[in-house]
């Protein structure tokens, strides 16, 4: 939801840094593995109960997975490092849902609901991506992106609130997690909305849609 109005802000932050980076011959994959073992040590954290390096971890994350970005604008953006951005940012997301369910066993339940509901938000996401590509449905609304972004009510920034909210109470990770679960559901089911009232159009030969 608030991706898309964010993005001309973040992109102008983390630009130059990105591109200083590629100066120094860093690649866009390097930047998104170093925010991945981040990712991976926030997740350990909040396994282990240590709030504040899980805080600090997943904000280095979240920084790197803007960077990667930036740096592939200033070098040049390739498929392997999109598909390692969302590949990474996937397994983060549910990796850190599952990290609360091994930090107390009395959050499974919701743990394993929001994973049902990222599946869900998931699915949708890529599936209508890949149509988009098929169709060569494009748009430059969240920046420059390897496929196409379908947005929704719960989308990165949502989530990453969600996520930093629950590490810093995570007495309410159950009753969180069940609320932000349904909002997933609820962005699900519009994104299948709109790609059946979008997609059952006989598609343009001139413009793909």
């Amino acid at each position: 939801m608030f991706d898309a109005a964010l993005r001309p802000l973040v992109d102008r932050i983390l630009d130059p840094v990105g591109r200083m980076l590629a100066r120094y011959g860093v690649s866009a994959n390097q930047v998104s593995v170093v925010g991945f073992a981040f990712g991976i040590g926030a997740g350990a954290a909040v396994a282990a109960a240590a709030t504040v390096t899980a805080m600090f971890l997943l904000a280095a994350n979240r920084l790197c997975d803007g960077l990667d970005g930036a740096v592939a604008r200033a070098r040049t953006p390739t498929d392997l490092g999109g598909f390692l951005d969302i590949t990474l940012d996937f397994i983060i997301y549910s990796g850190l849902v599952f990290a609360f369910a091994l930090a107390d066993p009395a959050n499974a339940t919701a743990a394993a609901f929001l994973i049902f509901s990222f599946v869900g938000t998931g699915t949708s996401f890529l599936a209508f991506a890949i149509i988009a590509q098929k169709r060569d449905i494009s748009t430059d609304i969240r920046g420059k992106k390897s496929f196409f972004h379908l947005g929704g009510l719960t989308e990165g920034m949502e989530t990453i609130i969600f996520l930093f909210t629950v590490i810093m109470i995570p007495s309410f990770f159950a009753p969180l997690a069940f609320v932000f679960g349904a909002l997933c559901w609820i962005t699900t089911a519009t994104r299948i909305q709109h790609a059946v009232r979008r997609l059952s159009r006989p598609v343009d030969r001139q413009t793909g849609d």
